[in-house]
């Protein structure tokens, strides 16, 4: 009896540390749990757990011995899919989970995590139908209608997307996600919308700051939608404003990194002979966010031979990996600039390619469509000197107001604060103009305005760069079923529109701040 209550305190304090996230002290009793009780299967379950935040290779052991001593247990077959896909095994967790499902009847939160996971695989499709029985099992549980929400949004289905998230806020009426996402999916009319709910959840108590944010951008979308401006941008402001004051960040250590990568590769780097990993496939569309990259992509996807992988890292992932295993140690960020031209950049090149290969398949050619990759623009010409390089632009003032009415997950701290987004455009403008200066002909500018003005001219000058022929359905995009999981999945199921061209205008007073610092750095905002 004291020997099963020890093995029951030992998981409690392993769950309790992994929850508090202290993962040296959970490492620790997970040692002393699976010493103590070699048999128990849960115990090696939690190590597994422990082990994902130290060693993923050494969690998936720890789940195997887990199996090992109860096979076929749902959740760890689970879990064990999941450490898979986190040490660059989709295939073999897909396997897992296919598996699952044919195995039989399963609980709503197992389907559940499976949904979530084919999500991971970027399989929505598969998603969407266990998501589906996980509902049918559970009809009240938010989480489940508002995932199967985000999957059909990614998939286009708008329609059924907003059926439900009206569930969602049905039975959680203060969720600021389901909300937001609400908001986002289609253009909302002075009959139709959601501006008085949005209210009454702002004016709610107890708001938390991320809730108020949220709120924030969906009234400032849905104003803007009515063409109310000042009610826009006053809630636009409020809630740019709750997210910077919640944030640290220090702009002037982006501003840094961007110089010194310029000042790394000068014009002499790029004399000579090039070799490099030979490889046509990768299509690179970059810029700033919110200039017409998804737009851009999804023409490019249109064409039979271009497989989209959506907004990956792998490059700049890849690129981190060579340093550490060259036994590099860089002292900063900006000396991590300086150590990538030590690198081997033929080696760089094929490792990146293979590590797209699970998601490319057989395609010839693939897009990448991250837009920080301007970033590693040199890097990628030596590494892939055959591959395309396309760069997107917009009028300066379009631009960044596009960038400040959206609310991003996790990246672009910049664009919460008007002088410091300004800031940051006029880096990322220098950086690609000498881009071009030092790699001339390299790289293939696709203006916003030019697309929504004349598409087809436009969309055959892009295909004629990355050397592909012309086909019909590259005018189609809206149409092609391909996931797209950006920040504009809801805009590219609609035919090119021109009504954000010129949007700015009616906000050009509020934005005097960004039109100051552009002018000011010599950068048109006429």
């Amino acid at each position: 009896m004291q020997q099963h209550q020890s093995k029951k305190k030992l998981a409690r304090d392993l769950v309790n540390s992994l929850n508090a996230n202290e993962i040296k002290k959970s490492l620790a009793i997970a040692q002393q749990l699976n010493q103590s009780y070699p048999d128990y299967a849960h115990g090696w379950y939690l190590a597994s757990c422990a082990l994902r935040h130290a060693n993923r290779q050494h969690a998936i052991i720890a789940i195997d011995r887990a199996l090992q001593l109860e096979e076929g247990k749902h959740s760890y077959l689970v879990h064990k899919a999941s450490c898979l896909m986190e040490t660059g095994r989709p295939e073999e967790a897909g396997a897992i989970l296919s598996s699952l499902l044919k195995g039989g009847k399963l609980g709503a939160a197992t389907y559940f995590e499976i949904g979530l996971l084919y999500c991971a695989l970027i399989q929505y499709e598969e998603a969407v139908e266990v998501f589906r029985r996980a509902i049918d099992l559970e009809q009240n549980q938010p989480q489940y209608h508002y995932n199967l929400a985000v999957a059909y949004r990614f998939l286009g289905r708008l329609t059924e997307a907003e059926e439900q998230l009206d569930l969602v806020l049905h039975l959680s009426p203060g969720d600021y996600e389901a909300h937001h996402l609400r908001s986002g999916l289609r253009r909302q009319t002075r009959d139709s919308n959601h501006i008085a709910a949005l209210k009454t959840a702002l004016d709610g108590k107890n708001l938390k700051p991320v809730a108020r944010v949220h709120l924030c951008y969906s009234l400032a979308k849905e104003y803007e939608d009515i063409g109310d401006a000042e009610a826009s941008f006053a809630y636009l402001e409020q809630g740019a404003r709750t997210r910077r004051e919640n944030m640290r960040y220090d702009i002037r250590t982006d501003l840094d990194i961007i110089e010194a990568i310029g000042k790394q590769y000068p014009e002499d780097v790029f004399t000579g002979s090039i070799t490099g990993f030979e490889e046509s496939g990768p299509l690179f569309v970059l810029g700033m966010p919110r200039t017409g990259t998804t737009m851009v992509e999804r023409i490019l996807a249109s064409h039979s031979a271009v497989v989209s992988l959506g907004e990956p890292d792998n490059f700049s992932q890849e690129m981190i990996r060579q340093i550490k295993d060259r036994g590099i140690k860089p002292r900063s960020r900006l000396d991590l600039i300086a150590k990538t031209r030590d690198l081997d950049f033929t080696a760089l090149g094929e490792a990146y390619i293979a590590s797209v290969q699970s998601i490319r398949h057989d395609s010839p050619f693939f897009v990448d469509k991250l837009p920080f990759n301007y970033l590693y623009v040199g890097l990628i010409h030596l590494a892939m000197p055959n591959a395309r390089i396309i760069n997107l632009q917009r009028h300066p003032m379009a631009s960044c107001y596009a960038i400040y009415k959206q609310l991003f997950q996790q990246a672009y701290p910049f664009s919460y604060d008007l002088n410091e987004l300004a800031q940051y455009y006029v880096a990322y403008h220098r950086l690609m103009e000498h881009w071009n200066s030092v790699l001339p002909g390299v790289i293939h500018t696709v203006y916003y305005e030019d697309v929504v003005a004349d598409t087809e001219a436009q969309a055959r000058k892009l295909l004629d760069f990355c050397k592909l022929p012309w086909e019909p359905d590259c005018l189609k995009f809206y149409d092609n079923r391909q996931v797209s999981t950006t920040a504009s999945a809801a805009q590219v199921r609609e035919p090119v529109y021109s009504r954000s061209v010129d949007q700015w205008r009616q906000y050009r007073s509020y934005l005097q701040p960004v039109e100051a610092v552009l002018r000011e750095a010599g950068i048109s905002t006429d």
